[in-house]
């Protein structure tokens, strides 16, 4: 039996929103690929290309201050990983397990969803006189610490994103599992650490790296609440591009973005062995 020319039956309609998703995705991605590509760039101003080489890469990684805003930018990410995984964890698995209709449930999803629509120029002139308050006034001294700070408010934002992806993965749980370890003797935490975290394991992780990824990136809010000493990547390219885009620029926000990729490939690699298809991995990192 012949086959069907599929593409002979789709109309004009259909071609040109393809041809139009494909312009949008080149128009999106072009930019970045040219910043890779200058990355390679010998001379010393990013528009000045000289030649391919690793010149940029090598006086990146013997810049102090370049290095110490990258180490400053991944020590924030995986403190904010840490914290926005295990208070998220915790309510994505209460949501998940909140009866419909529940008012505190409302009221969570409210708030959450509230601080992911937030504009963050608003949570960080938000967080700079909180800390200044708390900090100094009340003389808690650990929030007087630049990275404790970037941290707490990179926090607030990924808990939420970590709490609904949480919540995404149980929400299809059989509770029977649970009364049945409950009828055979299991303790509440027996059958939390059995049943319930298993089954949410590949959703806190993907959480904690989404968290990482998203705190690597955050530019506006850092930029409030950062301090001397503690100046992170997204901050450090904002300041440097006003006088010069320097190619050693280029270079290491193209390992930035390499580590990224790198981790949102290891979120749906994770969700893929755990038996996940193509739409539920999607619906799990969207939440």
């Amino acid at each position: 039996m012949p086959k069907k020319n599929t593409f002979a039956r789709r109309t004009p309609t259909d071609i040109a929103l393809h041809v139009w998703g494909i312009l949008v995705f080149v128009y999106l991605f072009v930019p970045i690929a040219v910043i890779i590509a200058y990355s390679f760039n010998n001379g010393k101003v990013l528009a000045n290309f000289r030649g391919f080489g690793l010149h940029a890469y090598i006086s990146g990684i013997n810049n102090d201050i370049i290095v110490s805003s990258i180490v400053t930018s991944l020590q924030a990410a995986v403190g904010t990983a840490i914290v926005s995984t295990v208070f998220g964890t915790l309510g994505g698995v209460a949501l998940a397990r909140a009866r419909r209709g529940a008012w505190w449930a409302l009221g969570l999803t409210a708030i959450l969803g509230l601080t992911l629509v937030t504009p963050e120029i608003v949570d960080g002139i938000s967080f700079l006189p909180w800390f200044v308050t708390v900090g100094v006034d009340w003389g808690i001294t650990p929030l007087n610490n630049g990275l404790v700070r970037l941290i707490i408010s990179h926090a607030m934002f990924s808990m939420a994103i970590v709490t609904f992806i949480v919540r995404a993965r149980l929400a299809g749980m059989d509770t029977q599992l649970e009364d049945a370890a409950a009828d055979l003797g299991a303790t509440p935490w027996n059958r939390f650490k059995d049943i319930t975290l298993p089954i949410a394991a590949p959703g806190i992780l993907a959480g904690a790296l989404m968290s990482f990824t998203v705190s690597l990136d955050n530019t506006i809010l850092s930029s409030f609440v950062q301090q001397p000493g503690y100046t992170p990547w997204p901050v450090y390219i904002f300041s440097a591009v006003r006088v010069a885009l320097r190619p050693e620029v280029a270079a290491m926000s193209t390992v930035m973005f390499v580590l990224t990729l790198a981790a949102l490939g290891f979120v749906g690699f994770v969700l893929r062995k755990a038996g996940g298809n193509a739409t539920e991995i999607i619906k799990t990192m969207a939440a």
